[in-house]
């Protein structure tokens, strides 16, 4: 029986990441980026006035006050960024709008609020000093400075930026492409009028995908017809950076997956100590059609029929590497410490991964219940499940959990 640090830790030497593409900016949130993003020029690349007023030299205004006002000819009225900047001389204002170019020759700018906002000329009612309300040159950031580096990823803000710098198209990761193939006779799609069991693994599986920042596309449930299974699957890896099977791993004669995917590629299955979710399994399939030498390989993670049991491999094992496929550094959920409200026993030399409730906070200290019985894990139902919001881990060496007693959790809920 295989670890869970050693199922996770082959899986991942498994995966790669996807190539990056160059792709519109459109096209690249969500994604991590796979190139520095450089300035190539200043941003801003001159001084800009940092609000609407007037751009003096602020020696024009030393010792403006209320009562004895600095009076100045207003030479020009400077409204768009696009104009190029005027040239201010001595004892004169122009005035600005928010964002245009600062004049040459001028050091600072007067807010509106502080004269008397004449059209021919101003009274400035206060003075300044060189650099008042002006944005530097290069003040966000110099030529050759790194914008963004590699490994970002890329959201709302992080567009912004490339966008304002200039990109129109930048280096990513794309999202993985991840194919659901659900498998069991007795399967049907949710709303469907035959008799049957309605697979809720192909949802709960498109949403998590989804959640990871990859693209899920989810098949309807497969019969275990071995001819059929076969086939669908081939038909997927064209499209597929990684394949996900949910079911058909049972002993029973009907159970026709792992010959399928032996016969498709090197898939090995095993027993993994931990709860719920033993049997699992991985490897590689091959894309047919292509010379010997160049023949691509898709990986595989066939995960267990139940749900309960399909949910804690998903978080545990195929989760991270869907991160490692993305380009994410950082692969895993975040965990917390939390003291247990109840007691149980587990069994010695299994990791158990217990749906759980985490309560609390920082300052009083964090809580975790589980939402069914920890010893009996096979009784999970999917209503128990839905309400958890961490996973409690139960080391392999711990065979009584005790009230009070600290245990990690992997959160489940951004």
């Amino acid at each position: 029986m295989k670890t869970v640090q050693q199922q996770l830790t082959q899986f991942l030497a498994h995966i790669t990441q996807v190539p990056p593409l160059d792709v519109a900016l459109s096209d690249a949130s969500g994604c991590i980026l796979a190139a520095d993003i450089v300035a190539t020029s200043p941003i801003p690349p001159m001084a800009l006035a940092a609000c609407d007023g007037y751009a003096v030299r602020a020696k024009d205004v030393d010792g403006a006050h209320q009562g004895a006002p600095a009076v100045l000819p207003v030479a020009h009225l400077v409204t768009s960024a696009l104009d190029e900047p005027f040239r201010l001389v001595e004892f004169q204002a122009i005035k600005v709008s928010s964002g245009v170019a600062l004049p040459i020759g001028a050091d600072a700018v007067i807010p509106l609020a502080d004269t008397d906002r004449g059209a021919a000329k101003v009274s400035i009612l206060r003075d300044a000093r060189p650099g008042w309300n002006v944005l530097p040159q290069g003040a966000d950031m110099q030529q050759g400075d790194t914008a963004l580096h590699a490994g970002t990823r890329l959201g709302a803000r992080q567009l912004a930026l490339a966008a304002g710098l200039g990109f129109q198209r930048i280096k990513v990761h794309p999202r993985p492409r991840v194919v659901i193939v659900p498998v069991g006779d007795e399967l049907i799609p949710p709303g469907s009028p035959r008799r049957g069991i309605y697979d809720s693994n192909g949802p709960a599986l498109r949403t998590a995908i989804n959640d990871v920042g990859a693209v899920a596309i989810q098949v309807a449930p497969l019969p275990d017809a071995p001819a059929q299974l076969s086939e669908a699957i081939e038909d997927q890896l064209v499209r597929a950076d990684l394949i996900v099977t949910t079911g058909g791993l049972s002993e029973g004669e009907n159970d026709t997956l792992k010959d399928v995917l032996l016969h498709l590629g090197d898939v090995r299955f095993d027993h993994v100590a931990m709860q719920p979710g033993r049997n699992q399994g991985f490897g590689l399939l091959t894309v047919q059609g292509f010379d010997e030498k160049d023949t691509p390989t898709i990986p595989v993670y066939a995960l267990p029929g139940n749900p309960a049991a399909a949910h804690v491999a998903f978080e545990v094992f195929v989760r991270p590497a869907l991160r490692a496929m993305a380009g994410y550094t950082e692969l895993y959920r975040p965990a917390l410490s939390a003291t247990t409200t109840t007691s149980w026993r587990s069994p010695v030399g299994v990791r158990q991964f217990i749906p759980a409730q985490v309560t609390g906070g920082p300052d009083g200290g964090y809580h975790v219940t589980p939402v069914g019985d920890p010893e009996h894990l096979e009784n999970l139902t999917l209503s128990l499940v839905a309400s958890a919001n961490a996973l409690a881990v139960v080391p392999e060496d711990s065979t009584l959990v005790t009230t009070g007693q600290s245990l990690p959790c992997l959160i489940l809920e951004d």
